[in-house]
């Protein structure tokens, strides 16, 4: 008598979630490494790395390995997301919103490696490149999002803490996006483009670093503020409170490097350290956002209820 055996993922949730933000940072190191070796057309076509070839050969040379490396990453990201899917289609009890943002997750690279190959065929257009890397940092806070999920209860979201703090929260998260994408801009009138052929974007590379830096400057101080508010609380949140002085030491840290990087002539382990900050800013800033509420754990019997009602969708 055969008897099948399915694997069961979902015991493994937690640290396939864990595994998917740590790659999801990492593909954008190994991109930063594709583009600060002027690599990006080192396959000059997509999804083939040439016309007649779906590897590099020999007369692509480093370059061509360097993109094709960078490539191959995305399936080991796709693997880990689908991985994560799997996981999070099996976990027992389900637990509400899970599953969302595992699909979201798992259907966001190939949507990633699409732009990726749409940067190529445009040779590397900078607005689509921005795009490219934004969207990495969308998945990267989505990764957060779902650690963080699975770390609280399945209780209706309350808000934590004083309604100002939870704005100036607000208020630096969505301006961290915009430093996130003044960022791309500036990459995309220097000379760290990804080809030395690849087009810039026209844009004054003094005159949008200033404004990067000056955006900078006001999210930290936006920061400070909601410390000092958190401090001036009779019983300030701990969570908050963490969570903000860990998002002040990656943007003093950012700034640190960025400054340095920029007075060098933008050295390549400075600009990829740089990109590593990013990474780490929007994944502890997406964890600030979500320490601004709390989940209480269900009352016994409620998660056998909601799994009945998931499974039975």
């Amino acid at each position: 008598m055969g008897v099948t055996t399915v694997l069961d993922l979902g015991r493994y949730l937690r640290p396939l979630a864990i595994a998917s933000l740590i790659l999801n940072i990492g593909i954008v190191l190994t991109g930063g490494a594709v583009r600060l070796t002027s690599s990006g057309l080192g396959c000059p076509t997509w999804p083939r790395c040439t016309d007649q070839s779906w590897t590099p050969h020999g007369a692509l040379d480093m370059h061509g390995a360097i993109e094709f490396g960078n490539r191959m990453f995305t399936f080991v990201l796709a693997a880990v997301a689908v991985a994560t899917w799997v996981a999070a289609m099996q976990r027992r009890p389900v637990k509400p919103g899970v599953r969302p943002i595992a699909t979201v997750m798992a259907l966001g690279i190939p949507g990633q490696a699409g732009i990726g190959g749409l940067t190529v065929l445009t040779d590397l257009n900078p607005w689509i490149v921005s795009l490219h890397l934004m969207l990495s940092m969308g998945l990267i806070g989505l990764a957060a999002l779902l650690l963080r999920r699975l770390s609280e209860g399945d209780g209706a979201p309350r808000p934590v803490g004083a309604a100002a703090a939870r704005w100036l929260v607000q208020a630096i998260f969505g301006l961290t996006v915009v430093v996130l994408y003044a960022g791309t801009v500036v990459t995309g009138s220097g000379p760290h483009a990804g080809d030395v052929d690849a087009p810039r974007n026209g844009l004054d590379p003094r005159v949008v670093s200033q404004v990067h830096g000056d955006l900078v400057v006001v999210l930290v101080l936006l920061t400070i503020a909601l410390l000092v508010l958190l401090r001036r609380m009779e019983t300030p949140p701990p969570q908050i409170v963490q969570a903000a002085w860990m998002v002040l030491a990656v943007e003093l840290g950012q700034g640190a490097v960025g400054i340095t990087q920029y007075y060098l002539d933008l050295p390549r382990p400075l600009v990829e350290l740089h990109l590593l900050g990013a990474a780490l800013l929007m994944a502890s800033v997406t964890w600030l956002l979500l320490s601004t509420r709390t989940r209480p754990y269900a009352p016994p019997g409620a998660e056998s209820v909601e799994a009945t009602r998931s499974v039975t969708r």
